[in-house]
């Protein structure tokens, strides 16, 4: 039981990493689409490229999306609406003018002519009412069939038969002129105005309805191709037909090929495919970036946004797949650049768009166009922190997809007539989705607790609250850091080195000389040693534990890991020299150990010269009247006696490098001197 307990503390790494592999193939073949792969792959406008196809099973031809899509605005242009009439407003309208008439008629009339008229105002409200009167105006022609529905009959009519709001009054006036007797033409007429409304309304739901059903009743299909029946010959172009024959093909192959006896078999398929992505991603970390192979938070995080893309990427083909370039892939390369570097962004962003193949519509035009962004991405964002840059990136970026897509359009349909504008609107979108890098950036940043060159800019501001506190207590120390950050900079700019995390290292890497600010000869006023009354292993402690103060003081200001490395490594193993020689005047058993720094050394190129830079600058401040051949002596002496150390054996950095390195120091050396080049006499 120990054994194995044990065995799983020291391969604890790998089995998190064998865990998140599985995990990762497990998820993206959830989102992958539950179809069979078509094996041919063609384009419209291009010739087919393989041997004469037959069709392998009978099949129907689907109709295109333009054909189904004016099918349906056919159908809703000729669709027949239907209209409501209202018999209770009739019957209301018609009490309302019989009282009216009640009430205008004086008795001084005859009976019989008050009963001659009112049947004539009767006659003429009946004859008004015979179609019905519609409440507002149609966008119908006068010659639309229309349908009438009266309770629960329905008559077929034409729009014109209907009586509209605007007419009605000439109307009663005509009908009134020919059936009413003089006298009482002029008050039917007003009664009758003040009585007839309107009763006819458009019955929306039930024309709708009528569209919809008509709609549904489209077929999808118009024709079928019997089993061995040529489609398509070698060389001939896919076009027209068969173009149309080719997509019926390839969605009858995707929907028989994943069924349920060969489910298991397709599933296997899909596991070989994305175990092969993903181990390309593991191989590539272990080889090229073994640091970060080794930290399981960075290849989570490396992991997850892939996942992240394959998700967003999925959910939008299937909610409608011509929003599939809206979805800002080139955020992928972009963040992976700020966390760590361009190369590392291209691969994982080629990888990403291999699963992504399986997802996507006319997946060549999506590869070649998210590629070739994904390349202008890298190559154009430098210094994301400038916010400038940013935005003069995704302009580029947008630019890149709409001449790719203009240059596609124009391959397959051979002129620019027919282009789909609102694509490029789509391009614009995805573009503007790309800004919100710097927002995802910083809540990276807290998720993973990774740092970015944003994060770093924001730490070399000397007038953040650890700087400001640094000069007010530790002044020498401070303006120490400075000058090893311009060091620093200059050196890791010179071997391609990240000089923004080499400056931010440079100016925290002292912060420990706060807590004993006096002990250290920068800080030391009228040339007052704070050390001349301790112990030689006193004094020596009270130099090595800026180290652990600086961790401390780090760590309670919430400074990333990055940085704090910088505090832990830039004296590495080196001995406290002075006071360890000194110890050794007294008593000459006096152990190394004692006055050791704790390390560890330094594992990376930044964390390298800042040991260097750092050891460099403090050390000429003991120069007696320095010259450019005395800078050149002590630089090449002090890197050589770390290098004899063994300081720099973990820190991936060539000899190549060290001797350019030292020759940065030497020239900025003599630049703060003021010296120029000795030449002989």
């Amino acid at each position: 039981m120990n054994n194995i307990f044990a065995l799983f503390s020291k391969n604890q790494s790998l089995i998190y990493k064998g865990f998140l592999f599985i995990l990762s193939i497990v998820l993206v073949i959830y989102l992958l689409p539950k179809g069979g792969q078509f094996k041919y792959n063609f384009q419209k406008g291009k010739p087919w490229q393989y041997e004469n196809l037959y069709a392998p099973f009978s099949f129907t031809i689907k109709k295109d999306a333009k054909t189904l899509q004016k099918e349906g605005e056919t159908i809703k242009e000729n669709a027949t609406p239907y209209f409501d009439y209202d018999a209770e407003i009739v019957e209301r309208s018609r009490e309302e003018f019989i009282q009216l008439f009640n009430d205008a008629f004086v008795d001084s009339l005859y009976t019989t002519s008050k009963n001659v008229a009112k049947e004539e105002g009767l006659a003429v409200f009946k004859e008004i009412y015979t179609n019905g009167i519609i409440d507002d105006v149609y966008p119908y022609e006068k010659d639309k069939l229309i349908y009438l529905k009266r309770g629960n009959e329905v008559e077929q009519l034409a729009y014109s038969q209907l009586n509209r709001k605007e007419v009605i009054k000439s109307k009663l006036a005509k009908l009134v002129s020919e059936t009413s007797t003089e006298d009482v033409k002029a008050l039917l007429q007003k009664l009758l105005e003040r009585a007839v409304i309107p009763n006819v309304s458009l019955d929306t739901k039930l024309t709708e309805a009528s569209i919809a059903s008509e709609l549904n009743a489209i077929n999808p299909n118009k024709g079928v191709v019997e089993k061995g029946g040529r489609i398509i010959a070698k060389g001939e172009v896919v076009e027209g037909d068969t173009y149309q024959i080719l997509n019926s093909l390839k969605a009858e192959y995707q929907s028989q090929v994943w069924s349920k006896s060969n489910h298991s078999w397709l599933i296997v398929g899909y596991i070989i495919i994305v175990s092969l992505v993903f181990s390309m991603l593991f191989l590539f970390l272990k080889k090229y970036r073994f640091d970060i192979f080794n930290d399981n938070t960075k290849v989570t995080f490396i992991f997850f946004n892939v996942i992240l893309m394959v998700f967003l990427t999925t959910i939008v083909v299937k909610l409608d797949a011509k929003y599939v370039y809206v979805v800002p892939l080139c955020i992928l390369p972009l963040i992976l650049k700020a966390f760590f570097d361009p190369r590392l962004g291209l691969f994982v962003h080629t990888l990403t768009l291999m699963l992504l193949g399986f997802v996507v519509p006319n997946s060549f035009e999506y590869l070649f166009l998210q590629l070739i962004a994904g390349i202008v991405t890298i190559l154009t964002v430098s210094e994301l922190y400038r916010r400038a840059n940013l935005f003069i990136s995704v302009g580029q970026i947008t630019l890149v997809y709409i001449i790719g897509y203009f240059a596609f359009f124009i391959l397959q349909e051979g002129n620019v007539q027919l282009i789909i504008w609102e694509n490029f609107g789509y391009f614009i979108l995805c573009g503007l989705a790309t800004l919100f890098a710097h927002p995802l950036i910083y809540l990276y940043e807290k998720i993973f607790g990774l740092v970015s060159d944003v994060s770093l800019l924001e730490l070399s501001d000397t007038n953040t609250k650890l700087l400001k506190e640094l000069s007010n207590k530790a002044p020498g120390t401070f303006h120490h850091s400075l000058n090893v950050a311009n060091l620093a900079e200059a050196a890791a700019n010179e071997i391609g080195a990240n000089a923004m995390l080499v400056r931010v290292g440079a100016l925290y890497h002292d912060i420990g000389k706060m807590k004993n600010p006096t002990y250290f000869t920068e800080n030391q006023v009228n040339s007052v040693n704070a050390h001349q009354d301790l112990d030689p292993k006193e004094s020596a402690n009270i130099i090595i534990d800026h180290v652990i103060n600086g961790i401390e003081i780090a760590r309670k200001n919430n400074l990333p890991d990055r940085v704090i490395d910088f505090i832990r490594t830039h004296h590495g193993t080196s001995l406290v020299y002075y006071f360890y020689m000194k110890e050794k005047e007294q008593n000459e058993d006096a152990d190394e150990e004692d006055y050791r720094y704790p390390g560890p050394i330094p594992f990376s190129k930044e964390t390298a010269i800042l040991m260097m830079s750092d050891s460099v600058e403090a050390a000429s401040k003991s120069l007696k009247e320095p010259t450019s051949s005395k800078i050149d002596t002590f630089v090449e002496k002090i890197v050589d006696g770390q290098m004899a150390q063994g300081q720099f054996l973990n820190a991936n950095i060539t000899f190549k490098e060290i001797e350019t390195i030292k020759k940065v120091l030497k020239k900025k050396l003599n630049n703060i001197y003021h010296l120029r080049v000795e030449y002989p006499e």
